[in-house]
């Protein structure tokens, strides 16, 4: 008997963790911790020096030189940078060595790239992976009206309901009073209307400056103080974390929220319905996917790139969907082999 039958015969792997031969396997999570890791040690060296731009250059290429290692055939569905006119890797970007399984990639070299340019918590390094064609295509539409939580109350809330019921309801399936309930919201002047809806309904808000991809993770997960994320975030945060929230349970929605007359003609050309609720599903068909984080600076979910004489340390979350399987990985790195990465002073 061969080895392959051999191992077949006496597998007692459940047939739903089992992947196809073209499908991304569960090799590819630790593969794409590195791809963040080199990202946010990249990034983590221009902490505090007041340029986003730099930040984010040095992640992206610390990000683009890795993922050409990994093994598969990845095309980048969806890039950051574009609407912030910095750095960027770019939708339609081949990446991988090119072999193996062929997928959707969608990157943020950093999520929070104010938050590391002030050394302000929650920056973190990010990349979503899942099979080719899975991913939602927001047609240049940048921003979306986003609500997530966790999975006590994923099949009870409803975007298109008012803020007040959807608070009642968090609150009714998670066996808790609504003045006990913690929604994170962006800190921007278009918020100011539902950060009163909030507060009138009896919950407490918590502001973040950037980084919605950590703040829809901690709605998500239980013990993170945060029961809920609402309000108007980036389109590619969104489907990232869709990935991330694949694995942890719970629910996103989102409806697109165009920024000009221009950008909602560029949807509905597209074939887009702005009126319509997204759902986790929407953002990510696709049920084997893949999500990792490394922390730039400390934050609610990761400690931040430290410094240790000749080491280099690291925090990393990955997550892989089929099996529900959440991993945090501590890395200690050879400062010496990362001073192609440094900043040059």
């Amino acid at each position: 008997m061969s080895p392959a039958s051999m191992t077949q015969k006496y597998s007692t792997l459940s047939p739903s963790l089992a992947v196809g031969i073209d499908e991304p396997d569960r090799n590819l999570a630790l593969e794409l911790v590195r791809v963040t890791e080199a990202a946010a040690i990249a990034g983590g060296h221009w902490v505090g020096f007041g340029d986003k731009n730099k930040a984010d250059g040095a992640a992206v290429d610390a990000m683009r030189s890795f993922l050409q290692t990994v093994h598969f055939n990845g095309v980048v569905v969806i890039g950051e940078g574009e609407k912030d006119e910095a750095p960027m890797l770019f939708n339609g970007e081949q990446v991988g060595d090119g072999t193996g399984p062929e997928c959707d990639v969608a990157v943020d070299p950093i999520d929070g790239t104010r938050l590391t340019a002030l050394g302000i918590n929650n920056a973190l390094a990010v990349l979503a992976v899942a099979e080719r064609g899975s991913m939602f295509d927001p047609s240049a539409v940048f921003y979306m009206e986003k609500l997530v939580t966790g999975p006590e109350a994923a099949d009870m809330v409803d975007l298109r309901l008012p803020v007040k019921q959807n608070l009642h309801l968090i609150a009714k399936a998670k066996g808790v009073k609504v003045n006990q309930l913690n929604v994170m919201i962006l800190d921007r002047d278009r918020h100011r209307p539902l950060v009163e809806e909030i507060r009138e309904a009896g919950a407490r808000t918590k502001f973040i400056m950037d980084g919605d991809v950590a703040g829809a993770i901690a709605a998500a997960r239980s013990g993170t103080g945060v029961d809920a994320l609402m309000g108007i975030g980036g389109t590619p945060e969104g489907i990232v974390a869709a990935c991330a929230i694949k694995s942890l349970g719970g629910v996103i929605q989102g409806r697109l929220w165009p920024t000009s007359d221009d950008e909602k003609q560029k949807a509905i050309d597209a074939g887009h319905d702005l009126e319509r609720v997204l759902s986790t599903n929407d953002l990510v068909k696709s049920d084997n996917c893949y999500f990792a984080a490394t922390g730039i600076t400390d934050g609610d979910l990761l400690k931040g790139v430290r410094y240790d004489k000749d080491k280099v340390l690291t925090q990393s979350i990955v997550m892989r969907s089929k099996s529900g399987t959440i991993r945090f990985v501590d890395g200690e790195h050879q400062a010496s082999k990362w001073e192609g990465y440094a900043r040059k002073s």
